[in-house]
Parts: C-alpha cells; structure tokens; sequence
C-alpha cells in the first residue's frame, strides 16, 4: 500500500485549493488536494512541506489532521492521509499539475477528483 499525504489548504476567503493532475501523471485530468507520496520514515506533514516545495514552489505549514482514506486503484492502494494546512508564502508554479484553482467548498462538487480524493471532498461539502 502507498503512502500519500494531501493538503487542505484553505486561504482568507475560504477557498481551498485544488490543482489538476497534468497529461502522463497517473490519474492525469483529475483534480486533487495537492500532496504527494511518503518517503520511509516521513511524517504526512513533514511529506507535505516538501511536496508542496518541490510541485507548487509554495510554503506551507499542516497544523491539524483532517482524516484519512484508503482507495484501491486495482493495481495499486493507497492510503492517502489529510491535513489542514497554511499558505505561508510562495508564487505557485506548477510541475505535475497543469492547472490549479482556489474554489469554494461548495463549487468542489463542479471537478471530477481523483476517486480517493472524493471522501474527503464529501466531508468539506457538509
């Protein structure tokens, strides 16, 4: 099972952003909580300060756990792990996304997200 931390980055406005996985990624055209995978002995947390760095050129600071959901993909699980996080600073250029958005809770409804991704997109509706 793959290890995967995502981050619910929500700005002044309540918005929260997303970003679209770009063409040959796996799920490419699908619109995520951006994160990324865990390396050996990595925290969830620590995983998203970097990841965010490295795919967004964005700083970030998680400061709550907001839960956790295991898909199975057929030919592969994972287990993807949330956390509310902060925007701390950065100008966001994308490397494995094409494109991003900061939207409302109730337009998330209006993107067709990655499947593991959906629970937790269901719970920031309600």
């Amino acid at each position: 099972m793959i290890e995967v931390a995502a981050a619910i980055i929500e700005n002044e406005q309540g918005q929260i952003l997303i970003a679209r996985r770009r063409a040959g990624k796996s799920q490419a055209g699908l619109w995520e909580f951006p994160g990324g995978k865990l390396e050996p002995g990595e925290s969830a947390e620590a995983c998203l300060r970097r990841e965010l760095l490295e795919e967004m050129n964005i700083v970030i600071a998680p400061y709550a756990y907001f839960g956790v959901n295991k898909h199975d993909y057929g030919s592969f699980q994972i287990r993807l792990i949330a956390y509310h996080a902060a925007f701390v600073q950065g100008e966001i250029r994308l490397t494995d996304h094409d494109e991003y958005r900061w939207a409302a809770r109730s337009e998330l409804k209006h993107y067709t997200f990655a499947p593991a991704d959906v629970p937790f997109v269901e719970q920031l509706e309600s």
